[in-house]
């Protein structure tokens, strides 16, 4: 019998033959492109995107802009509540690994990158509405059980064991916020954006230990959102924020092209916005309208898996924990 509230960890390629798991949430950005008729197309169209974009960025001693080449893997992450062998499919990430093709060197990438979560479906989908919250109200204790399983579970052993650094989770801007431009540019992640309203959604992610910066990368029509534990300009290696850069804004073009496909970039100030029309679509296929109504669904589905069956001992451990233990099983 294993200990309560175990992790494991497990990888899935990401690559042209790419089928998603049981147990992944199917809004995620991998495994809506998986899906259809299209699916190998997109695959490769996607992976491709991704390469080419890291090129760009990885431009030193590669003029043929192919130096580089990314494999990625889909990090799952369980959890064993009761420690029965029964696990719930808590987060999955994305895992870069870059390979030089000149010096057939393997070269550590990001972990973290894309963020999908169950829990945050249920909190965002489930709980909210049904209190009635309207924009950017929410009941004082909101994600504070997620933001604990989390730090739980980069802070265990069984994390450690497999990753060097803290995840660095990227994400889209926010259309219902104004950014702006500062002097503050940095050589690989870009110019630096500001903006001081307050968002739900970074004091979700505050709970789970991660605070936000926004950049627009070189080239780039709209800044990113990373969010991150350590200090993000000196933690990671260039290799590593390229590789972040170049996976996540080849899935926000896909799927938010209005903001980072457009044809002309963020000014000083920024308003993102969905109803932007002067922007082109990549050929890759998906359905935007069934992604939305899958959040819902797997937030209901959620509560029925694991809030409810499991709610007596959740929210004993969530009273007890403390960052001290954090990853205890």
């Amino acid at each position: 019998m294993s200990n309560k509230f175990a992790c494991t960890i497990k990888r899935i390629r990401f690559d042209e033959n790419y089928a998603p798991a049981d147990s992944t949430r199917l809004t995620t950005n991998f495994a809506n492109l998986a899906r259809g008729e299209h699916r190998e197309e997109n695959l490769r169209r996607t992976l491709a995107m991704i390469n080419n974009r890291f090129n760009t960025l990885a431009s030193c001693d590669n003029p043929n802009a192919d130096r580089y080449s990314l494999e990625i893997d889909i990090i799952s992450a369980e959890l064993d509540v009761e420690g029965n062998g029964q696990t719930f499919p808590f987060i999955e990430m994305l895992k870069s690994t870059i390979t030089d093709h000149k010096t057939n060197e393997r070269i550590e990438g990001m972990i973290g990158n894309s963020f999908s979560s169950y829990v945050r479906d249920y909190d965002f989908s489930v709980v909210l509405p049904a209190l009635g919250c309207k924009f950017n109200e929410k009941p004082e204790d909101f994600g504070d059980l997620h933001g604990k399983l989390y730090q739980h579970l980069i802070n265990s052993d069984v994390f450690k064991a497999e990753f060097k650094k803290q995840p660095v989770i990227c994400l889209s801007v926010s259309t219902t916020k104004t950014y702006y431009r500062t002097a503050n540019v940095h050589p690989i992640l870009g110019v630096e954006y500001t903006n001081d309203d307050y968002s739900r959604t970074d004091d979700y992610f505050a709970k789970m230990g991660l605070s936000v910066r926004y950049f627009k990368p070189e080239n780039a029509t709209a800044p990113l959102a990373f969010y991150s534990a350590n200090n993000l300009l000196s933690g990671y290696t260039d290799f590593e924020l390229i590789s972040a850069i170049s996976t996540m804004e080849s899935f926000q073009k896909i799927y938010r092209p209005e903001i980072y496909n457009t044809n002309a970039a963020a000014g000083l100030v920024y308003q993102p916005s969905l109803s932007f029309g002067d922007y082109s679509l990549t050929r890759i296929v998906y359905d935007r309208v069934e992604r939305g109504q899958l959040a819902v669904k797997q937030g209901k589905w959620t509560e029925e898996n694991f809030i409810q069956p499991y709610k007596d001992i959740l929210n004993e451990w969530a009273a007890n924990f403390s960052i001290e233990n954090a990853g205890a099983a």
